[in-house]
């Protein structure tokens, strides 16, 4: 059953003056239940804050998300709004990459050293955002079953934003170890290769897990590492009872904005350095590499077909190919996909679709996602799921649940991994993991444990059934 969600609203916003930072305003919101943060270029630019949902969604055992994300709100025209950008409200919250088991037959795949919910969506009738040009505003949903409850929020956080930020608290993390070791992921590319070779598959996305101890507040990590990094698809969700997602990502997995969809998947890496020179080769080199552009194109096809199935016919378009982006300690290579959307699908219809992304499973999906539960480690929790927001007022935006780091209780990971192409090399592919994740793991202030050039101490996994 979906959860209930207003049948009718007002959207509203009205103006709030403070000085601070959409980083130092989240650390208001820590005493409340749930708060969250979207910042980068977020459904427009700027960032989304709230805290405080109505109701929360989570799986399995939950509301399916997809059709809860297809719920849709009756909005009334508002005179306090206009023409003006803004947000309103709506779900946010994520959609692991377990959330895939409902939308094909899948194998249960490896153990799951901590799960999280397969899924959690949280309904917010109110935010504040911060735009860029005009600053902060609070925003809401209003209904007249809400307004004075609505109201008292607009005053209590007027308050908040005109004060000082409270102090950030001090956080930590120890080393952080992978699973599987070296030679082990070495192993699983090399099989992974075999299978290509076999005809079996195209493409598949072989990931690590990073292990640490979390000393501190998810909410401190999030602006540790947003602050240095400063990632276009920022997310920090608390899901309560200790457990966090802070999200880095740099990739848009799907943006809907009316009827206009995009999809901007990222497939290609090089290392960045800082030396001038350097970064000039590597970025160079990465776009005449015939294995990036082959693994990237396989990818934008991919999910030229997912957009096809919901789109309107002969929309489907590719306006950016091979495109270079600047990313903190890499340089990737991103295409982009466009097309109209149906007038009779939904959020939910959408993601149903597309998901999980293509960028980070495979091609074709279903098989290349079978080869990933037999050849990793460890089951994937919100690690190449999707987080973001769906509006009744903006449209819908989601991340690529990657560079992202999950917090249960002391403990804290992070997942990294590469697209494997019969071109590939395990070695290289091992660098390039080791590579993604240190500028995450810098940025707040932690390192990654040394692992030995040659670890033979493990052997390819096998996880069908497991």
């Amino acid at each position: 059953m979906v959860a209930p969600i207003p049948g009718a609203a007002r959207s509203v916003r009205e103006r709030l003056e403070s000085t601070l930072t959409p980083l130092e305003a989240l650390r208001t919101l820590r005493s409340d239940a749930h708060p969250f943060a979207l910042s980068g270029t977020w459904l427009g630019g700027g960032a989304i804050l709230g805290s405080e949902p109505l109701h929360v969604v989570a799986g399995p055992g939950g509301a399916d998300p997809f059709d809860t994300l297809d719920a849709r709100t009756a909005l009334e025209a508002s005179a306090d709004v206009g023409a003006m950008p803004h947000v309103g409200g709506g779900w946010v919250g994520y959609l692991g990459y377990r959330a895939g088991h409902l939308v094909e037959d899948l194998p249960h795949g490896p153990s799951r050293p901590r799960p999280l919910p397969d899924w959690w969506l949280a309904w917010h009738d109110h935010v504040i955002r911060f735009d860029p040009d005009s600053g902060w505003w609070f925003e809401a949903l209003w209904t007249e079953e809400r307004a004075e409850a609505l109201a008292a929020r607009r005053m209590l956080l007027a308050e908040r934003l005109a004060s000082a930020s409270p102090p950030p608290h001090p956080v930590g993390c120890s080393e952080f170890v992978a699973t599987p070791g070296p030679a082990a992921h070495r192993a699983a590319v090399r099989r992974t290769i075999d299978l290509i070779e076999a005809g079996d598959i195209y493409q598949a996305n072989v990931c690590r897990r990073l292990d640490a101890t979390l000393e501190g507040d998810a909410l401190d990590l999030f602006v540790a590492g947003a602050s240095v990094l400063d990632p276009p698809y920022a997310a920090f969700l608390d899901l309560g009872h200790g457990r966090a997602v802070v999200s880095l990502s740099p990739e848009q997995f799907l943006r809907r904005e009316h009827d206009r969809v995009t999809t901007r998947p990222i497939k290609g890496t090089r290392r960045r350095s800082g030396d001038a020179d350097a970064d000039a080769s590597a970025r160079a080199e990465l776009l005449a590499s015939a294995k990036e552009r082959a693994e990237n194109v396989m990818i934008v096809d991919l999910m030229r077909n997912d957009l096809g199935r919901v789109c309107i016919p002969g929309s489907v378009e590719v306006p950016e190919l091979f495109t270079i982006e600047a990313h903190p300690g890499l340089w990737h290579l991103a295409s982009e996909v466009t097309g109209r959307l149906r007038p009779d699908v939904g959020d939910g219809g959408l993601l149903r679709a597309a998901f999980p992304p293509g960028s980070v499973t495979g091609a074709p999906k279903v098989r290349s996602m079978e080869v990933i539960s037999e050849v990793e480690a460890t089951g994937r929790e919100v690690y190449t799921g999707c987080i973001g927001m769906a509006s009744p007022v903006a449209g819908a935006e989601w991340n690529v649940g990657i560079r992202s780091f999950e917090v249960d209780g002391p403990a804290v990971w992070l997942g990294v991994g590469g697209g494997i192409v019969a071109e590939s090399d395990p070695q290289a592919e091992l660098d390039e993991c080791r590579a993604k994740a240190a500028p995450l793991i810098e940025a707040i202030g932690a390192r990654m444990a040394d692992e030995p050039v040659a670890d033979t101490t493990g052997a390819p996994p096998t996880n069908v059934g497991a």
